[in-house]
Formats: C-alpha cells, structure tokens, sequence
C-alpha cells in the first residue's frame, strides 16, 4: 500500500466578472502542492508548511488542508492517522484562490492514498467545508475549477449543481497581481446587501451571455458579456489603478478585464497568446506609473485540474 502521496492543485479565477461565486476557471502552473502520508498515530496532523512566511495555522481545525480531509474521512469513518505538508505557490490574499488550490491538492492526494474512494467530483462538498474556514462563505467558485479545471458553473448550493462549461481553443488569461493584499471577509464586506431589479437583469443577461459565447466559441459575445454590475464598482475601489489599467488595454485586443475572487489580482482574457502577453505589459507600465509593483502571469485556461504528482 502507498504511504505517501502529493498533489498540486491549480491557481483560479472566481467571479470571472459578472458570475459572483458561481463561475470560475483554473490557471496553468501557478499552484500548491500538498503531501499526505499514512501514519500509525491515529488522527490529522500538519507537520510542514512552506512558503507563506510563517502565516498559516499548523491547528487542524484551521487549516485549509485538513479541514478538507477531515471533511472527507468523517465521510468514510476513517480512523487511522495522517500527516500533511503543504508547499504554497500562491501568495496568501491574492484572489487567486490560494486557500482552496491547498484544500484542492490535500484531497486529491488523501484520495489517491486512501486508493480513490471518491471522483474529483465528488470532492467538492470537502473542499467547500475549508473554504468556509477560509473565509466565512462555504463557495466553490474556486475548489471546484481548481479541482476539474476549466470553466466551472455552480448553478445551485442546494443541493450542490456543479456544470463544467468547454474552453475556446486559444482563450488565454493574462493575471496582475499587484503588490498589496485584500482579505476575502473584507472584500466581502463592501458589497451592496440589495441591488437592483435593473442591475439584476443586466447581470442575469451578461452570465448568460457568458456561458453561450463558451459554448459556441464566440468570442465577441465573450467580451460583451465580461461586465459586471454588482460586485465590481465596490471592488475596484480597493484596487489602485484598476480603471486605469482597463482603459490602456481597450485598443490592445483583449477581450476584457475583471476582478479575480475578491481582489486585488485582476485578470485580462485575450484571443490568443501574443494579445495576453502585449496587454500584460501595458498592465505593467500602469501599475508601475501609479508607484505599486506587480507580478505578471501569461496563461492557457487549464482543462486538467487538480492531479497527482507522485
């Protein structure tokens, strides 16, 4: 029997503008890795975490990692022990699903050790319950495309209706990560408790828009529909530059722009790799003008999720 494995889980965006917590894509590279090995000494325990300048609870019942798996072996009435490391590439705060590409790869690697009990699928509701702990919201809008990959719908909660969506071949991503953090709960908190019946119509019509122009490959209907009413005009108030950056992008080709998860990562759809990587460095110039640096990322939308790597 295996005693150890590890599992990298992709970075995500959330939202993807105009889907609050029901839409989200996965990113190629960016990711966590997570080891889970068998151990005598029954119960979870984090023995190792890297790569977060020393932030994140080694408690298990505060963990992203563990609290996933315990959500999974309470499932199975698993009684034996496990130890859990954790290698973070995604830095904390970022929008760029960094707590759930951790509880991601714990699950897919505690699944492959305990020999695949469950489909990618139906890891999910596990990976909701440590998002919960994250940041007081059980959504999936991240752990379930860092799990599949691809575009992912949640289309309902109750009971949870997950939908993966195809990718137009060529559609890539371009991520900005400025220099600064934005807590999820606090992002959260600027958001309208009641918006309009015009605004729920407008955004109803662009998701829908969304997901046909994904469908048919369509990729002006894309850009019509990357606009989002609701969650966006708090949001970007928090981000310098973020009005800014949009405007210098118009005539470069991309698609259009958004905010990623909660902030203050931005992300930029394009037609192709060469658009991603020119708007990228117009991005760059804008964040670098207004005295704030920021990493610049080029990617495919990554259809393989979150997988085994020994």
């Amino acid at each position: 029997m295996v005693k150890s494995v590890t599992a990298f889980a992709p970075a995500t965006v959330a939202n993807v503008s105009c889907g609050f917590d029901i839409l989200g894509f996965a990113i190629d590279e960016l990711g966590d890795k997570v080891t889970v090995s068998l151990t005598d000494t029954p119960g979870l325990k984090m023995v190792r975490i890297e790569g977060d300048g020393g932030r994140l609870p080694y408690e298990v019942e505060k963990n992203t990692c563990s609290v996933a798996i315990q959500a999974m072996l309470d499932k199975l009435f698993f009684d034996k022990g496990m130890e859990i490391s954790l290698y973070k590439g995604l830095p904390l705060g970022s929008g760029m699903g960094s707590s759930a590409a951790s509880a991601a790869a714990a699950l897919v690697a505690a699944n492959a050790l305990l020999g695949y009990p469950f489909e990618k699928q139906d890891l999910i509701p596990f990976a909701i319950e440590a998002e919960r702990i994250a940041c007081g919201a059980a959504h999936a809008d991240n752990v379930a495309p860092s799990l599949l990959g691809g575009f992912v719908l949640i289309r309902d909660y109750t009971p949870l209706d997950v939908v993966k969506l195809p990718v137009p071949k060529g559609l890539f991503c371009t991520l900005l990560h400025p220099h600064l953090e934005l807590n999820t709960a606090d992002s959260r908190s600027v958001l309208r408790k009641q918006i309009s019946l015009k605004d729920a119509t407008i955004q109803s019509g662009n998701i829908a828009g969304l997901i046909a122009g994904l469908f048919q490959g369509d990729l002006a209907l894309i850009s019509r529909s990357l606009k989002d009413v609701i969650a966006e005009p708090s949001r970007a108030l928090l981000i310098p530059g973020f009005y800014e950056l949009r405007e210098a992008i118009k005539a470069a080709g991309a698609l259009g722009s958004g905010i990623s998860g909660s902030g203050p990562t931005v992300f930029i759809l394009s037609p192709g790799k060469e658009i991603a990587q020119k708007v990228g460095q117009i991005s760059k110039q804008v964040f670098e003008k207004i005295g704030l640096g920021v990493d610049v990322y080029i990617s495919e939308v990554n259809d393989k999720g979150a997988y085994v790597v020994e």
